[in-house]
């Protein structure tokens, strides 16, 4: 049997991956290694019906591992090919169909089309006709498989390794986006770095922490500027609702936020005189270490789930 691990096939597929997942990626979801799934268009003469049930089954795959992948550019991707190895007719009644099925999945990267992991099975599927024979051969596929879980840990590993070969390369792509100003993707690229990548982790958060100041500097004296604006303008009610709105948002990290909090204590003794009420409108605190990781990786989150859906993959067979 001709081994379909051994063939790399270039040919690029766009792909929805909510298809594959439907949930908003998390800060939590991060700092984990994650996979996709992906059932490619080109596995010849599989029926719309096996094709939903494969996507499901290499997802439990991955589920089962922990490494189930929310975010829409997952680059690394969990995905198989089918090949009908023999097809039979069983006289009835009722006449029925076998296919026997070879299934190949493999742990790859999506984005060059290297494989990292791969393995074979077979499986027999018995229907009233093509469709459900196929159905049914897919179906049989078992997601609890010691060797299938062998499989996704070679990959993992894989993965792993991948980020420790990369990961100069990841950071300096990160640097260069900074410098032109395109800070959440930047923080977005390094904060993808699983934590359980080690020395790349660590490497990647050191060199996220100065993106991530200078962006909420920039950010604090742009909110300051509209705050101030705003507050000179009037000096009522209205004003003082809309300066202090935009003083709360302030990062209790940046540059500028002692200016700010002096803005804020400004108008607050102001409100109580016009209007006898206290200041509703509290600067944050300064951040302990884990809420500022938390707040750099968010910043990664927003940027991931605002893109668009559509992922050019390669396939890996």
């Amino acid at each position: 049997m001709k081994k379909l691990s051994k063939i790399l096939v270039a040919g690029l597929i766009l792909v929805s991956a909510n298809s594959f997942a439907q949930k908003k990626t998390t800060a939590d979801d991060m700092g984990r290694v994650m996979m996709t799934a992906y059932v490619p268009q080109q596995i010849e003469n599989m029926p719309a019906g096996a094709r939903k049930m494969l996507a499901n089954k290499l997802t439990q795959v991955v589920t089962k591992s922990g490494l189930a992948g929310s975010s829409f550019n997952t680059r690394f991707i969990i995905t198989a090919n089918v090949t009908v190895v023999t097809k039979d007719i069983v006289p009835g009644p009722p006449t029925m169909h076998a296919y026997n099925l070879d299934v190949t999945v493999y742990i790859g990267d999506g984005f060059d089309g290297k494989v990292f992991a791969s393995h074979n099975m077979s499986v027999k599927g018995v229907g009233t006709n093509p469709t459900k024979a196929y159905m049914s051969g897919i179906k049989k596929i078992n997601t609890n498989n010691p060797e299938l879980k062998s499989f996704v840990d070679e990959g993992k590993a894989k993965i792993i390794e991948y980020y420790k070969n990369n990961c100069d390369m990841i950071i300096k792509e990160a640097k260069t986006l900074a410098d032109q100003d395109k800070f959440d993707e930047a923080i977005f690229k390094l904060t993808s770095v699983p934590n359980a990548c080690g020395e790349c982790y660590n490497k990647a958060m050191d060199a996220v922490k100065p993106m991530y100041q200078i962006q909420i500097d920039k950010e604090c004296k742009f909110k300051l500027s509209e705050a101030t604006g705003i507050w000179n303008a009037s000096q009522d009610m209205a004003a003082a609702e809309k300066a202090g709105a935009i003083l709360a948002s302030i990062n209790p990290d940046a540059s500028c936020y002692g200016q700010a909090k002096t803005l804020s204590n400004k108008i607050a003794a102001k409100v109580k005189q016009i209007d006898a009420r206290e200041w509703k409108y509290v600067m944050k605190e300064q951040q302990q270490e884990s809420e500022r990781i938390k707040a750099i990786r968010d910043i990664g989150v927003a940027y991931g789930n605002g893109q668009p859906k559509n992922v050019t993959y390669k396939s890996l067979w």
